[in-house]
């Protein structure tokens, strides 16, 4: 009998498309990895990648080939894009547990030689200057309510107190605002991603394509040999804005007051769910499942809910059989907001573009530090620019846009993510925004599945009382 064998193919010692080879070719080779890898050379993956991945779109071959990026100096905007895709992964620079500088955003090059550039930096440098400014007094009220412990230095103390007060500070920060982040990704994933940033409308996010392009090709230069701008992203997207100009017209927004809509659900949800957990462990057909928890007691059917979490952990997942019922919900949420629920991709997610036209949100921390008047002249002097932008490109427009406006997103996930979401996004270290979303979120489920809703382990802290707390 032949033994086990387990071991890493480091790409410290492999190229990453020699190691995508070397996984492709055990489908039809006896030989063991390293013996296939030993048999490769640059120029032999190479080809093997041209006929067949290219060739043939073979594409899963190109997932073993793994990249690691580091993207430093773009503008969070650009952000957006990049971390667009579902299966790549990010770590990106903290406006909560970092602070900016005074020329720490981009200058879009669209904006060369036009009239509004000189306006554009003189704003951008409005909002940099009002939240360096905010910065001090914020601090000076938390310290108010924290005091320093015994023994504890000046570094421990600013690292203990300083999200509570830059979590205020940063609605002021514009989508300009220049980011670091790390990615990585398998070149299939690469490629898409590189099409939907040529393909892209600014002028930055296609350069970075570009760059992008040429740093990940030092490693993969045949997976990634046809990353293209692609026809149909770009023309759909134009024709689909022309189709909302005719058929939507300039109908009214609307307000704050329905922020969280819960659009869609399955009102069978947690039966058909349940049915699922039955299936899972028995050998009748789904029908059969069904119709024996349709037809057992509630208390039946509460039992047998509580037996899926009787055993969960604090850092288990829930059994995949909670993505057999899902939600679709219609959010309105501050910037700064987004900039962390984007981050979910497990979700499915239609943000629209970030504008000032849902008004702005007003931290309470700001307004009993005693900077609310410049706040406030700092958000109208972005809504105002951003207003004359829009007429000439509504495309850099949001750059002026600083994180306390709000925005609207559409967004579908399942119960098993809305359980990672909101548990995750409700704890007490979350952002104060963010709380509001997941508590918000939460009580809508459970109002419409409150059987398994209602088994979510979330502070008792409603999501009114949040937004008394925190907002004016």
């Amino acid at each position: 009998m032949p033994t086990r064998s387990i071991y890493l193919l480091s790409p410290r010692q492999l190229p990453p498309e020699t190691i995508a080879v070397a996984f492709a070719k055990t489908s039809r080779s006896p030989e063991t990895f390293q013996e296939i890898a030993a048999e490769l050379s640059d120029e032999k993956s190479a080809q093997f990648h041209e006929k067949w991945v290219v060739g043939y779109g073979h594409s899963s071959v190109a997932e073993h080939a793994v990249l690691h990026l580091a993207i430093e100096n773009v503008s969070r905007l650009a952000v957006e894009c990049i971390e667009s895709n579902r299966l790549a992964s990010y770590t990106e620079k903290s406006t909560r547990y970092q602070k900016w500088g005074p020329d720490d955003f981009h200058v879009p090059a669209e904006l060369d030689g036009h009239p509004l550039a000189a306006e554009y930096a003189k704003t951008c440098r409005l909002l940099f200057g009002a939240y360096t400014k905010s910065l001090a007094p914020a601090r000076k009220v938390i310290e108010g309510n924290s005091p320093r412990r015994e023994n504890e230095n000046d570094e421990q103390y600013d690292r203990r107190i300083r999200s509570q007060y830059v979590d205020a500070c940063r609605f002021l920060l514009p989508a300009a605002s220049l980011a670091n982040l790390g990615m990585t990704a398998n070149a299939r994933v690469m490629e898409h991603a590189l099409s939907k940033m040529l393909s892209h409308p600014l002028r930055e996010v296609q350069q970075i394509g570009l760059e992008l392009r040429q740093a990940a090709r030092g490693e993969t230069p045949t997976l990634l040999k046809y990353a293209e701008s692609q026809p149909y992203l770009r023309q759909t997207t134009l024709e689909l804005k022309q189709a909302a100009a005719h058929l939507t017209g300039t109908q009214q927004l609307a307000g704050r007051e329905d922020w969280c809509r819960l659009l869609h659900w399955d009102p069978d949800g947690e039966e058909r769910l349940l049915a699922a957990a039955l299936y899972r462990v028995g050998q009748l057909p789904y029908a059969a499942a069904l119709q024996s928890v349709q037809t057992a007691a509630p208390q039946e059917k509460a039992a047998l809910a509580g037996r899926l979490f009787t055993h969960l952990g604090d850092h288990d997942a829930l059994l995949r059989e909670f993505e057999h019922t899902a939600y679709t919900f219609d959010l309105l949420l501050d910037q700064g907001a987004y900039a962390e629920f984007k981050r979910h991709r497990m979700m499915t997610q239609t943000p629209q573009a970030l504008t000032v036209r849902h008004g702005y949100r007003t931290p309470r921390l700001i307004a009993e530090a005693g900077f609310e008047a410049e706040y406030r002249q700092a958000m109208q002097a972005a809504g105002d620019l951003f207003e004359k932008l829009y007429t000439w490109d509504a495309e850099v427009a949001p750059y002026i846009v600083p994180n306390g406006y709000n925005r609207r997103v559409l967004f579908g996930l399942n119960l098993r993510e809305a359980f990672a979401f909101c548990q995750l996004r409700a704890a007490k270290n979350a952002h104060f925004s963010i709380r509001c979303v997941a508590q918000r979120m939460a009580e809508e489920i459970r109002r419409v599945h409150p059987l398994l809703g209602a088994r979510m382990k979330l502070p008792e802290e409603p999501w009114q009382q949040i937004e008394a707390a925190c907002f004016v």
